[in-house]
């Protein structure tokens, strides 16, 4: 079945997922945190029957991803924005179990429409753990969350809970435990006053060689230490090597490099390659051909990376581009209308089904 699929498109190994959401059990069970599904990162529904099976809930940063969340996936629905707005809030409360506000100012101006829902806050302890300043919520004049201990304990009254997310791709234990000692340090006042608390995602978890067992114990001790539920927000960590990009060649070339030139686009279909400048794996690391596997667009740098072959690349030979999974789906766009990629699932018993095709009509119809 795979064969006869049209590059591009991505392809979701269920049982590469399922290993992830394994990993999940085993923090749940030794933790006793709850996980939900940070839908910022991921939000493709048709594997949710899966992974409802090994998670909470959802997690969310707008409207359309609490609705998704609620209709969707079910379990727990956990609503947060950077800003709400007046003419969503409603819809909001309706679709979430929680509500996490960002500011002091949204918490004072929406809370009283949270129909008795628990209401969080955002907070920001002002150090984290990020590679990128681009995504550091922690970085100067940071706009995420709320600092100021005083000011929190001026509407602790109206809290249950509070989130905190300053891991970014944070796979060194040592380092989460620090942040976490510091934000005990800072805000005990106000743990010790919740019934929740959100650590966030960004914690790569899920990774080989992570200290499991002593993170489950972190987690373990904070909530028995403050008498608070921990929540975790997991979304690169749940999808890690779960999903592939499958290209074709359409034309080779050498300038000073082997180059092949492939049907889809770093800008349209993997953004985050470009917006941090990295690139993707591609192939096994062996073989003697090395070429550097380039996108379609008219971006002179849509480039996804170099992979080496067992032989010379040819016009219509399939790739496979790795790490396809986190951030990628839920960013991909139409730029240069080039045609988007389909969505295919290979399922626990190894069968290959195409879940979404796009065409023509759905490019006209993102536009106006």
């Amino acid at each position: 079945m795979q064969e006869t699929i049209s590059t591009p498109y991505y392809l979701i190994d269920k049982s590469a997922l399922l290993r992830n959401l394994q990993i999940m059990d085993r923090v749940r069970a030794q933790s006793g945190a709850k996980v939900l599904l940070a839908l910022k990162c991921f939000a493709t529904w048709s594997v949710f029957d899966l992974m409802r099976e090994h998670m909470d809930g959802t997690t969310s940063s707008s409207l359309y991803e609490v609705k998704l969340g609620q209709q969707k996936f079910g379990g727990e629905t956990h609503a947060y924005s950077v800003a709400f707005a007046d003419h969503e809030i409603d819809e909001v409360v309706a679709h979430c179990d929680k509500i996490i506000f960002n500011s002091i100012n949204q918490l004072e101006r929406f809370a009283p429409a949270a129909m008795g829902k628990p209401v969080g806050l955002r907070l920001n302890p002002g150090v984290s753990c990020a590679g990128f300043d681009l995504a550091d919520p922690a970085r100067p004049f940071s706009r995420l969350g709320e600092s100021d201990p005083a000011r929190i304990l001026s509407v602790i009254d109206r809290l249950s809970g509070v989130m905190i997310h300053n891991n970014c791709e944070n796979d060194d234990f040592a380092r989460f435990d620090a942040l976490l000692c510091e934000v005990e340090r800072r805000y005990g006042a106000i743990l010790q006053r919740l019934q929740w608390v959100s650590l966030g995602g960004g914690i790569s978890f899920t990774s080989p060689g992570y200290a499991l067992d002593a993170f489950c114990e972190r987690l373990r001790h904070f909530s028995s230490k403050w008498g608070v539920q921990v929540y975790l927000e997991p979304g690169e960590a749940t999808v890690r090597h779960t999903t592939t990009l499958e290209v074709s060649v359409l034309d080779t070339s050498f300038n000073g490099k082997q180059l092949a030139v492939v049907d889809s686009s770093t800008e349209a279909h993997m953004l985050d390659l470009l917006i941090y400048r990295e690139t993707a794996p591609i192939g096994d690391g062996q073989g003697e051909h090395i070429y550097q596997i380039c996108g379609k667009t008219c971006l002179a740098g849509d480039i996804f990376g170099e992979g080496r072959f067992a032989r010379p690349l040819q016009v219509g030979d399939r790739i496979s581009i790795g790490d396809a999974g986190g951030y990628t789906m839920v960013k991909k766009n139409w730029f240069n209308g080039i045609h988007m990629p389909a969505i295919a699932v290979r399922e626990l018993d190894g069968s290959v089904r195409l879940v979404r095709d796009f065409s023509y009509d759905d490019y006209v119809s993102s536009l106006s």
